[in-house]
């Protein structure tokens, strides 16, 4: 499975509608964004890809963030979620809290553990546990990034927009 991983929009427009058409052109199964949307307005951006997401620290109305996710279809899961995905457990949190996202890495219970926050990319082992973390789609520091996760091999590709 070929899943376009996303966080840390932050309302910027320009950098998300290159991040959803690198998705469509690569036939991505799956988007997951790891939060901090912002704003409403950002999610019909997503319409017409697979988008499952989670709330980051930043979101602002959660209630309509959520009624627009479903106008198109996609789900938001609230502030973590796990998915299977070619017999791999992913857990998704934004990682807000640095200490839990640490704890999610030393489990043991993921295959992956996927999740935003600080604006960095991340790709690297944790004991049998693969951190990622796509950095920002924003461009904070001038550098705006998404990735790609193959399951069947757990390769991970960082794009720069």
């Amino acid at each position: 499975m070929l899943i376009g991983l996303i966080s840390d929009t932050h309302d910027h427009i320009p950098n998300t509608e290159k991040a959803v058409q690198l998705f469509k052109d690569r036939k991505v199964d799956l988007v997951i964004h790891c939060g901090d949307f912002c704003s409403p307005f950002m999610i019909p951006l997503f319409e017409g890809l697979h988008l499952e997401a989670i709330f980051g620290n930043n979101d602002g109305d959660k209630y309509l963030l959520m009624n627009k996710c479903a106008e198109i279809e996609a789900d938001l899961e609230g502030e973590f979620f796990e998915l299977q995905a070619d017999d791999r457990l992913l857990a998704v949190y934004h990682g807000t809290y640095a200490e839990l996202t640490e704890a999610l890495h030393h489990c043991g219970k993921y295959d992956a553990v996927i999740s935003g926050h600080t604006h960095e990319t991340v790709q690297k082992k944790v004991g049998k546990t693969l951190a990622i973390n796509p950095g920002t789609a924003n461009g904070f520091d001038g550098k705006a990034t998404i990735a790609f996760l193959e399951t069947s091999d757990m390769s991970v590709e960082f794009v720069n927009l």
